[in-house]
This record gives structure tokens, sequence and C-alpha cells, in this order.
């Protein structure tokens, strides 16, 4: 398994957390991956073999070649066909909002074809560009010309929304909601619709997961006796807390995440560097 990632251009930086690309050789008995919820949106491209996602049970879709990923509410099931070669653009929480129009959540919880959202035309062409690139600069290069072109056409994202993520990715999901909006309930409701608009998720639960997030990395950077730890380093009022949330994006414990083979693509993405 080979996963890279790569720094955006300057002027795309507020926006896109990186360019990432995977490439898993055929497995003769593929496993399901389980994907789990990190509070970002992605736009993806398939550049290998097909790769199921399922849906209930053993009931499954193709992905979208080229797609965009919504943000996750529930962990789910990926399978590859076969040889897995994909480049993605994983973007920050409110970093996507820039480039579309309509609200966010519309998207939650399932793949959009790219020519869904961006025309058949504009959409076709970046999905070609991005399949006969030749190797990740290339891809890069196509994707920043399209994403630097559609910046040019977005709206500005609302400053309480913006300034609510980067208090939250600052502080690795410990700040409270009520700490960042002082203006009482009538703000906090309007920063929940903003949220929903520009983000996708409301900002308690992108707080959360975020939350996650930071506990992920610790949690496969230590021993897994170490749980009481890693849930006082996040915050957690105690290590009962910390399951219990990690259970709720995951499905598992935390002991089980780290043993678990449907566990391997997301700990590869959530190591350390």
């Amino acid at each position: 398994m080979n996963y890279q990632t790569y720094s955006p251009h300057p002027d795309l930086a507020a926006l896109v957390s990186c360019y990432w690309s995977l490439q898993v050789p055929k497995d003769e008995h593929p496993q399901r991956q389980r994907i789990i919820p990190d509070g970002t949106i992605e736009m993806a491209f398939i550049l290998g073999d097909d790769i199921k996602r399922y849906t209930v049970g053993d009931a499954f879709i193709l992905q979208p070649r080229a797609m965009v990923l919504g943000q996750t509410i529930d962990p789910f099931y990926i399978e590859p066909t076969g040889y897995v070669d994909t480049f993605a653009v994983r973007f920050f929480p409110f970093g996507f909002a820039n480039f579309i129009e309509g609200s966010l959540d519309k998207l939650a919880n399932k793949e959009t074809a790219i020519q869904e959202l961006f025309g058949q035309q504009a959409g076709g062409e970046l999905a070609r560009s991005i399949a006969v690139a030749k190797g990740v600069e290339e891809r890069i290069k196509a994707v920043e010309t399209f994403l630097l072109a559609k910046l040019k056409e977005a709206s500005t994202i609302d400053k309480l929304v913006k300034t609510t993520v980067d208090t939250l990715l600052l502080s690795k999901g410990k700040a409270s909601i009520k700490s960042i909006v002082e203006e009482g309930d009538a703000q906090r409701r309007q920063l929940e619709r903003k949220f929903k608009r520009q983000v996708g998720i409301s900002p308690k639960r992108l707080a959360k997961l975020i939350r996650l997030q930071a506990a992920l990395e610790l949690l496969l950077d230590q021993e897994p006796e170490q749980l009481t730890q890693v849930a006082y380093d996040c915050d957690y009022y105690d290590q009962a807390h910390f399951i219990k949330d990690f259970k709720e994006f995951t499905g598992l414990s935390p002991k089980a995440f780290l043993a678990h083979e449907e566990m391997l693509l997301s700990s590869v993405f959530y190591k350390p560097n």
C-alpha cells in the first residue's frame, strides 16, 4: 500500500488541506474497509479498478470514477474490485463551499458525480484531464487550474463560520461552541444554519469529529494500553466518554479499531507521519 500526501498551491492553502494518492496492488481476496467520518469533504478520482461502496448488508453500488464525497455522517464500507489507484483533494471543513453553489448538507453521506456538480462539460473535462495525466504532478496541476478558475466565481465564506472552524482546528476540537459564539442563542442558531450550508454538518458535530481525529492520531502513535492518557490529552471527561464517542463514529472500541483488518485503510489515513 502506497499512500502519499501533497501540499496545495499557496492560493488554495486556506481551503485545501492536501492532495493525496493511494495505490494498492490487486488482492485475490479483498476485504471490506470501514471509512469513518473525519469532518472533511473530498474530491476523488478512481484511476484503477472500480470500488464498491456497500449500502445495506451485501448490497452495493460502484462509486463514480470522478466524484465528491460529502460529509460522512456514519461509517461505511468500501471494497476494491482489483487494483486501487486513487487521486483526491481533501478540503478543509469550509473549503469546498468556495467552489459550488447550494447547501453542502445535500452532499452528506453519499458520493456525487463531479459532472452533476460542475456540469457535463466542465466536470467531464476535469475527469478526463486527471485520467490521462502522467503522474501526480500533472494531476495536481490540472485540478488546481480547475479550482483556481472556480474560486473566482464563488461566494465568500461567512466570517463566523470560518472563525469557528479555525478555532476548532486550532484547539483540536476542545473549544466549546459557546465559548466561540458569545452573543447568545440567536447567534448560535444562525451559526447552525450557516454551518449546514457551508460545512454540511453542525458545529458541535464537527468539533466532536476534529477531537476524534486528534485522538486517533495519538492512539495510532501509542500503545493500546494508553487509552486513559489519550482520553486525558484530548480533553474527554473520562475514558468511558472517549470510548462512547469513538464507537459512535467508528462502530468499534479503540482497542478493536487497532486490531481490526477492516480498519487498515483508515489507520493509514490517520497515522501520524
